[in-house]
């Protein structure tokens, strides 16, 4: 069964251009997959998204977290009437990326009437696990917005 809104599945081409003039866009990130709960965006590691040490910075990885479970979550609410904003997000950072492309895909854990929690893994080119996120997300009247 579909979590989507009015079981219509997410415009992955469309999401990526509704984030292109927003920090999404300034960090390459692109919408690539969905599934029944599930949404996926990647992100480049380059000098955009480094630290200065050369590697993935935790924030980058923190940013394209948030962004994709909020994108979740925003499909499966009535646009018209609720719109959903982070809460409270963590992050565990679990090994180093350089280069290349990391990739987050972020599942619905419970989806209710004024909260969601979402768990994100981002994984490297080879599929290994860079970071370990989730999050909690209000669902808010779309006229408080």
């Amino acid at each position: 069964m579909s979590i989507w809104y009015n079981d219509q599945a997410p415009d992955i081409a469309a999401l990526t251009k509704m984030g292109a003039a927003s920090m999404a866009g300034h960090l390459g990130i692109e919408f690539v997959g969905h599934g029944d709960d599930w949404l996926a965006a990647r992100m480049p590691v380059d000098h955009h998204t480094h630290q200065p040490f050369g590697r993935l910075h935790g924030g980058a990885s923190v940013a394209l977290a948030e962004t994709v479970a909020s994108v979740g979550g925003a499909m499966t609410v009535d646009p018209q009437l609720s719109l959903v904003v982070g809460m409270e997000i963590n992050a565990n950072h679990i090994r180093p990326a350089k280069q290349g492309w990391v990739t987050a895909t972020a599942k619905a854990e419970s989806i209710g009437r004024t909260s969601q929690i979402w768990t994100i893994r981002i994984v490297d080119e080879a599929n290994r696990l860079v970071c370990l996120s989730r999050i909690t997300l209000a669902v808010i009247a779309a006229a408080r917005g």
